[in-house]
């Protein structure tokens, strides 16, 4: 047993850019997903809003941590072996997708007929009403409660420790299993996500009170 050193406090930091990167990479792709899930929903199609709604039963239905497995050894059982940072990537992408695709459909949907039918009077196509007038509006409702998922999206990057991935999580397990430290090594590790999420945070509230009628 050993103390927790300043060097240890370096390999915490270094993992922090994995958690970084999963969290962006997750983001990304789950928001340009969850364009395509919040389009579905939208759609007069039956059976497209059926699929979507389906879509998004599983994904809010089913723990982030069973989606991650399934992401990691469904793959692997499939015959394509994959890391376990694209399996969480996978995984918290398909997460992002389902919840930032109903925030964005709640808020498009929040918008009063009397716009739809403004927009309409004008001879503006359905593309057009979305674009330069029901959008605008939309992202100004969304982007606190998204900003608000973004927070929660970070802090589940610390499920990819389950399948090995040294990010943030699993590097204090590390250093925690090399030192017997577990107090100070936690506390560190709680101390940067404090320092990633609340930011974001005051971030969300301060959208929430500019964006308030």
């Amino acid at each position: 047993m050993r103390e927790f050193s300043y060097n240890d406090l370096v390999f915490l930091l270094n993992a922090t850019q994995y958690t970084l990167w999963l969290s962006l990479v997750s983001l990304v792709l789950g928001g340009v997903i969850g364009i395509g899930v919040c389009l579905m929903r939208l759609s007069t199609s039956r059976p497209v809003a059926a699929l979507a709604s389906a879509i998004v039963a599983v994904g809010q239905g089913v723990p982030p941590l069973v989606l991650l497995f399934l992401a990691y050894f469904g793959l692997s059982f499939a015959g394509v072996v994959v890391s376990p940072f694209v399996a969480a990537c996978v995984a918290l992408s398909y997460f992002a997708a389902v919840y930032l695709g109903e925030i964005w459909r709640s808020a498009i949907q929040s918008i009063p007929t009397a716009q739809w039918e403004a927009s309409e009077s004008l001879s503006l196509s359905w593309g057009q009403q979305m674009v330069y007038v029901i959008v605008p509006q939309a992202i100004r409702l969304a982007t606190p409660s998204s900003v608000g998922f973004i927070v929660q999206l970070v802090k589940n990057t610390s499920l990819a420790s389950i399948v090995g991935l040294v990010e943030l999580t699993r590097a204090g397990q590390l250093v925690n299993n090399a030192t017997f430290q577990a107090f100070e090594v936690f506390l560190a590790v709680a101390a940067i996500y404090f320092c990633l999420c609340y930011p974001l945070s005051l971030l969300s509230r301060y959208l929430e009170k500019r964006t308030a009628y």
